[in-house]
């Protein structure tokens, strides 16, 4: 399975998550109903609820919101009823895109995702476009110290269940099934391990490079525009960053 630019960007992204945690926590809360709507509202059953909720922690949403989005999704609190979307195209080079989308109109998603498109130089796809090049995994990241040995940590991620080990420059990649995320996630937790990014994903099987500086520019724009949407919640691609 190929590398993706999950890790790459984590640092980036968690400072714009910063500069934008309005936003961030109403996509994060939507994630959250949703999941407890269709999964249930024990994260330890719920992969994606639990993926949601480590989300939530990560960008020091606060407990009460995270409570009121289960509720939300369990019919104890009123709100909007939010549909699953996806969205499938190409950017810029032949880059895949798979966008994920919760919203309460679909109406005023698709022209939105469609705009953003055009301005990025890309083409918004038929479904089933690109999806066949992405797998839905668990993937946990762990910075790289010097208390941590390689090796050891590679055996505890395989005994709680993990699929996959990768070392990165800044540090380890634990690729697991949907169905032994919470397994892996909890065994490592309890080893003390501190997850940079613990949760549900897209991974590419194939990566594509950039080289010309105006596709790469465009890419950035398609990328930066989509997230910007309030119907997107993620943005994956198999850009080799």
């Amino acid at each position: 399975m190929a590398g993706h630019s999950k890790w790459s960007n984590i640092k980036h992204k968690k400072g714009k998550e910063d500069a934008r945690r309005a936003k961030v926590f109403t996509k994060i809360g939507r994630e959250i109903t949703v999941a407890a709507r269709e999964g249930g509202p024990d994260p330890e059953f719920n992969p994606a609820l639990t993926s949601a909720i480590d989300k939530a922690k990560a960008s020091n949403m606060p407990n009460d919101n995270i409570e009121r989005a289960i509720k939300r999704g369990t019919g104890e609190l009123g709100g909007k009823d939010f549909e699953e979307l996806a969205y499938e195209g190409y950017g810029p080079g032949g880059i895949a895109v798979y966008i994920s989308c919760l919203t309460d109109n679909r109406n005023r998603t698709a022209p939105e995702v469609r705009h953003a498109f055009d301005k990025g130089n890309g083409n918004l796809g038929q479904d089933g476009s690109v999806s066949y090049l992405f797998e839905r995994k668990g993937l946990i990241g762990i910075e790289k110290t010097d208390d941590i040995d390689e090796e050891t940590l590679m055996m505890q991620a395989i005994e709680y269940g993990a699929e996959d080990f990768n070392v990165e420059e800044e540090g380890f990649e634990i690729i697991t099934e949907v169905s032994q995320f919470n397994s892996v996630k909890e065994g490592l937790e309890g080893e003390s391990y501190k997850f940079a990014i613990c949760e549900l994903t897209y991974i590419p099987n194939t990566l594509i490079s950039l080289t010309d500086e105006e596709d790469i520019k465009n890419m950035e724009n398609l990328i930066e525009g989509l997230e910007e949407l309030d119907d997107v919640q993620d943005v994956y691609t198999n850009w080799d960053m």
